[in-house]
């Protein structure tokens, strides 16, 4: 009976879903062609391809991201972009 309950303990553990991150900060700077910005922090972001990003993003605006920590890999791209 252990084994069972252990067992399911286990898949439901890897079946987990993965829970979005939030940071917010001001941009320093925002490649368009890489799909890259940079905070003033100095923290470097990737956007997802399909982020949808205004045309008129510039330095200056604060913006969050949400994004899913990949683990001891960092964080993965952001997949969404909301300016504040």
């Amino acid at each position: 009976m252990r084994l069972i309950a252990l067992a399911t303990l286990g898949l439901t553990a890897l079946s987990a879903p993965a829970f979005a991150d939030e940071t917010t900060g001001t941009i320093l700077a925002y490649d368009r062609l890489a799909n890259i910005i940079v905070l003033q922090d100095k923290s470097s972001w990737t956007l997802d391809a399909k982020t949808l990003v205004p045309s008129d993003l510039m330095a200056g605006d604060k913006v969050t991201l949400t994004f899913a920590s990949d683990g001891d890999n960092g964080a993965k791209p952001a997949t969404k972009l909301t300016r504040n």
